[in-house]
């Protein structure tokens, strides 16, 4: 009968033995902190300003509208400071979109350390949104803080409500992400079109137009929109007025489900044919 090695083992050798199933839990949680490190060394490392056109980019947006509206209106639709209003609608979309574009890209960014036995696709899909999310929940809170210094708003700040609304949009932008991320890594240009589909829901997804103030049928095609609940709930945060009746949380992350799953059950499906191309 062959010897079992561990029972030449000292009692202090054998407690020091950790499982194999904990050897792995800390190994995925090594490599996509890894991944992490290496994302953020890419992508504002290496570009001029970094971190700072994270920040720039968006409030220079919000700048030009308020620039533009304020003009022809004397006050937005909500509230009296346009600032405010169109900060509450564009940031979380910027979270939306931000996490989708870099999630549905998470293949074609680390097909070389895919190739190594310990990195899954699951773990690039996760080093991605966690960097994304805390990036843009960085970058928003700087620039609302801004406002909120610079001008009276005369507007609340509810901050679980904040978070819900950014919670939202982090989990659409995975589950749309996870869900164009095999058509991404197998046909490039589905990436282009993505960009061109999103153009426009800067205008449909409650930013510059509240839900109320659109006439029927248009109202209710776009409560389809999840993205309309995002702002709904973003708004209702900083407008204690607002009472956005047709916000539905659970469909937001009804849609993020069923994206995810099935963006899931395709990755599964077609990774080896992807990693071979």
């Amino acid at each position: 009968m062959t010897e079992n090695p561990l029972d030449q083992l000292s009692p202090e050798e054998f407690s020091r033995l950790r499982s194999v199933k904990e050897t792995e839990r800390f190994s995925t949680i090594r490599t996509i902190t890894a991944l992490i490190l290496r994302e953020m060394n890419t992508t504002y490392g290496r570009s001029p300003g970094g971190y700072i056109w994270a920040v720039l980019e968006p409030s220079l947006g919000i700048a030009v509208l308020v620039a533009i509206f304020s003009i022809g209106f004397r006050s937005p639709p909500l509230g009296d400071n346009f600032a405010i209003f169109y900060a509450t609608g564009m940031l979380p979309l910027g979270m939306f979109t931000t996490t989708s574009s870099k999630v549905s890209q998470s293949i074609n960014f680390s097909r070389q350390l895919l190739n190594y036995p310990r990195v899954t696709f699951l773990d690039a899909i996760l080093a991605r949104f966690i960097l994304n999310v805390f990036t843009q929940a960085l970058v928003s809170t700087i620039i609302l803080s801004a406002i909120l210094m610079i001008y009276d708003t005369r507007t609340t700040f509810i901050l679980p409500q904040v978070i819900s609304a950014y919670l939202m949009a982090a989990a659409l932008g995975l589950g749309i992400g996870t869900l164009l991320c095999t058509l991404v890594s197998r046909h490039p240009m589905w990436q282009m079109i993505w960009g061109i589909i999103t153009r426009p829901l800067f205008l449909i997804s409650g930013v510059i137009l509240l839900h109320e103030t659109l006439p029927e049928p248009y109202s209710s095609w776009l409560d389809w929109n999840p993205l309309v609940h995002v702002t709904g709930e973003m708004r209702k945060a900083f407008y204690y007025s607002y009472h956005a009746e047709y916000l539905d949380i659970g469909y937001v992350y009804l849609v993020s489900l069923i994206c995810g799953t099935v963006g899931l059950f395709f990755l599964r499906r077609y990774y080896r044919d992807m990693m071979e191309n």
